[in-house]
């Protein structure tokens, strides 16, 4: 059975209000996080801070697409925001936690740079993890795959300016949505999921990842690079994508059963409004 984000509400539901209750950072295993784009105006930045801000964990894994030299190159775009996600996560590396960053297609240059750290931060082609529970993991990007794939017309679509319209209406959208105190809501997501072509280019995905980690005898995959975060058990190997903070803001963690869960920033949100409404009052009348 697929697992996809929404099947880890009620565990999101007792991060959040343990969060909210305690103002104590959670402390994972591992936390993968790729897609950010930093050097984009889609760089979802502002949640992605508060979401570096709020956990401490052993490993954090950057899978590719972190700083979208793509973009950088037709125009330059860089706000306090993205130096200030760079800083975190360097802060992190320098107070102990093992940060392992994977180029992926958009910050490909850094690829040859295999084997060598700076600031703390290891640069791998791709690694292998293991999870508390003795699982074995292959962690890479993913765009390796799209030439397996490319008979798909959505990796066309991908690219074209129907794609980077409908980004560009996400995020007035969500500025709309942050204004009026709604949580993030992703359209781009939203249009992905109901798109028969969309759909198929997904699912090739998922199995060209899930017949690598059988290839290699490991137990699963844990990549990026399409937008879309899922854990799905295919014919025995689990493939795991950690989403983006472009279109849908999620990424994958670990806690030290070894369990992986899909944290999601707009439920995060709803959580968060819920709880103040909820409480809010009480505590201001107490």
């Amino acid at each position: 059975m697929p697992l996809r984000d929404g099947d880890h509400t009620n565990s999101y539901a007792g991060w959040g209000m343990s969060l909210l209750s305690s103002h104590r950072p959670v402390r994972y295993r591992s936390v993968f996080v790729s897609d950010v784009h930093l050097g984009s105006r889609d760089c979802s930045a502002e949640y992605l801070l508060e979401f570096l801000r709020s956990f401490d964990t052993d490993t954090l894994y950057l899978v590719g697409d972190i700083v979208d030299l793509w973009s950088l190159k037709k125009s330059f775009f860089w706000p306090q925001s993205h130096n200030n996600v760079l800083r975190t996560i360097l802060g992190k590396a320098r107070e102990g936690t093992r940060v392992v960053y994977i180029p992926g297609n958009h910050d490909m240059l850094f690829r040859d740079y295999d084997g060598m750290a700076f600031g703390n931060v290891e640069i791998r082609r791709e690694a292998i993890h293991e999870t508390a529970d003795g699982r074995r993991f292959l962690v890479l990007h993913g765009d390796e795959f799209d030439a397996v794939i490319r008979a798909s017309p959505i990796v066309e679509a991908l690219g074209n300016g129907a794609y980077s319209l409908v980004l560009g209406l996400n995020r007035m959208l969500n500025f709309i949505r942050r204004r009026c105190g709604f949580p993030y809501w992703s359209l781009a997501d939203y249009l992905k999921g109901r798109v028969s072509k969309a759909a198929s280019y997904i699912a090739a995905f998922e199995r060209a990842l899930a017949g690598e980690a059988r290839r290699r005898g490991l137990d699963g995959t844990i990549c990026g690079h399409i937008h879309r975060a899922g854990i799905v058990d295919i014919d025995g190997a689990m493939y795991c994508n950690d989403g983006d903070w472009v279109e849908s803001c999620t990424t994958l963690t670990e806690d030290f059963n070894g369990r992986l869960s899909i944290w999601r920033w707009s439920e995060q949100q709803a959580i968060r409004t819920a709880s103040t409404i909820a409480v809010g009052p009480i505590d201001q009348a107490a």
